[in-house]
């Protein structure tokens, strides 16, 4: 068994699976602090209970992404000695201001938040979620400064065959760390405002389910209320309606600028890693044209059986040049430039193939670019349909709605195993625009000491781990949105003389609401 096969895989499984909550944090957070500005200045009891319910189901994803964070950076020196070393004089710079600044920032603020209910001035709470946000946004930034150096290496110099920084400025300001780095709130974006028009759904269509709205003569609603159920009255309508349009305008206009971002990013990676792209569009020869359908075998990593089906001409060029008819240097023709200039063999002696798994690159972009579109989409219709002020009646629209949360998590996760497995055979992949000599070959990254067998321990252990943490979550997520507001805000529960009718706090409870 390949130890270094095993721990790709590792690292890849518990990469995707920390990956789902990152977007949701970033996402999630800028909408639960834009419902505390709208509170803090309006005093509008609607914001007040959208900041308390959401702001639950955003700590509860916190916590669970610094649970299964931790294990990434300790992969790097357990797994991965060789790149860790070969990496480290670039990577302790962006990784320390992670943790020193964007990390401290994000879990002391959350804290302060968290605990400062009733205790801080409204104001000063306020600014601690907005403080806490922006530290998260600041911590993704470090990271994808970190990847995108390994994507594009810059502002080093090779010193005894290793790279040593010398331009912190350009690491920083990367041209793929910058542009990767607004795709990837933007597509955060999008989950978090697909996660809010999802549950909003649920949230009313169970109010009509249960008959506490109804529909007028002109088909508009009447919101109606439910003294026997916790929350279930006229603000609580208010508050799902809100949500659900809020949520579905953050997701189109997100993804407007997600395609933006996107195109930037492609004309970027053709000129610094152009095999990417080629293996992506199954582009075996010099091109034009962009593959809207190729077929191949599925674990192919040559052009032998690949096999265009549907071809939209001149395409390919614009994403790659801004015009149509550039041609596109093809896979069969990057071979021999890519042998010329990094060799044809590592220094284990294994053969170097420098096409990255095609069905995987391939399907992974176009997977990307469907859902995040579908998830667009149907924000678009969900407006359209909630124009009248509630959801239609129909169960399956509804699953629908709840099951189109999931698309754009999965575009987030194709995209970044596109990126990542595109990289491949390179984990540090080089600079044709710089030092071209400054690269890591993914088969001499690992550490030599550590066997298969104890890779395929740790997998085996990390995987059940992960799996119990999942259960955990779902199971968290799942109790408060069939709860309601009321599952977030004791106080809905009880006689309004135990209330403040501020929206501070009185209950004793109302701390450890949000304390887990």
């Amino acid at each position: 068994m390949d130890p270094v096969l095993v721990a790709r895989w590792q690292f890849g499984i518990t990469t995707v699976y920390h990956f789902w909550m990152v977007p949701l944090t970033i996402g999630l957070g800028p909408l639960v602090a834009y419902f505390q500005i709208r509170w803090h200045r309006s005093g509008d009891d609607r914001f007040y209970r959208a900041t308390k319910f959401w702001g639950k189901l955003y700590l509860i994803n916190f916590i669970m992404g610094v649970a299964t964070g931790i294990v990434q950076e300790f992969q790097f020196g357990l797994a991965w000695a060789q790149y860790s070393r070969f990496v480290g004089n670039i990577f302790g710079a962006p990784l320390a201001m992670e943790a020193l600044l964007a990390f401290f920032l994000e879990s002391t603020f959350l804290g302060l938040w968290i605990f400062g209910w009733g205790r801080l001035p409204k104001a000063l709470h306020t600014a601690t979620l907005c403080i806490a946000v922006a530290g998260s946004i600041v911590s993704a930034y470090f990271i994808i400064v970190a990847n995108s150096w390994m994507q594009h290496p810059v502002g080093v110099v090779l010193e005894h065959g290793q790279p040593v920084m010398n331009d912190i400025w350009a690491v920083l300001g990367n041209n793929t760390a910058i542009w990767s780095f607004l795709h990837t709130i933007l597509g955060s974006l999008m989950v978090g405002g697909m996660f809010l028009l999802g549950i909003s759904w649920y949230q009313l269509w169970q109010r009509r389910k249960d008959g506490i709205d109804i529909m007028a003569a002109d088909g508009r609603v009447i919101a109606g209320e439910n003294a026997a159920i916790a929350g279930r009255d006229k603000e609580d309508h208010r508050l799902w309606l809100g949500s659900l349009r809020a949520g579905a305008w953050v997701a189109i206009v997100a993804f407007v600028f997600v395609f933006l971002t996107g195109d930037q990013q492609g004309k970027l990676m053709f000129v610094q890693q152009p095999m990417k792209m080629a293996a992506a569009e199954a582009a075996c020869d010099t091109t034009t044209d962009f593959s809207l359908l190729s077929f191949g075998a599925w674990n192919a990593e040559s052009c032998h059986s690949v096999r265009d089906v549907i071809t939209v001409p001149g395409v390919l060029s614009f994403l790659a040049n801004g015009n149509f008819d550039t041609p596109v240097k093809g896979v069969n023709q990057l071979i021999p430039i890519y042998q010329e200039r990094y060799g044809t063999h590592a220094s284990n002696g294994n053969e170097i193939n420098y096409v990255p798994l095609m069905p995987v690159t391939y399907w992974g972009f176009r997977v990307m670019i469907t859902l995040g579109a579908l998830s667009a989409f149907a924000a678009l219709v969900a407006l359209w349909l909630t124009r009248k002020g509630t959801v239609p009646r129909n169960p399956w629209i509804m699953r629908l709605a709840l099951l189109g949360i999931l698309a754009p998590f999965a575009a987030n996760s194709a995209g970044w195993v596109f990126t990542e497995m595109g990289r491949q055979p390179f984990v540090v992949a080089p600079n044709p625009t710089g030092n071209d000599k400054i690269f890591l070959l993914t088969q001499v990254a690992n550490s030599p000491s550590v066997t298969a067998g104890e890779l395929v321990f740790s997998l085996a252990s990390l995987g059940g781990l992960y799996l119990i943490l999942m259960i955990v979550e779902v199971w968290l997520i799942t109790k408060y949105v069939r709860g309601g507001a009321a599952s977030a805000i004791p106080e809905l529960g009880k006689k309004p003389d135990d209330t403040d009718a501020s929206g501070g706090t009185k209950s004793p409870d109302d701390v450890l609401a949000f304390a887990y």
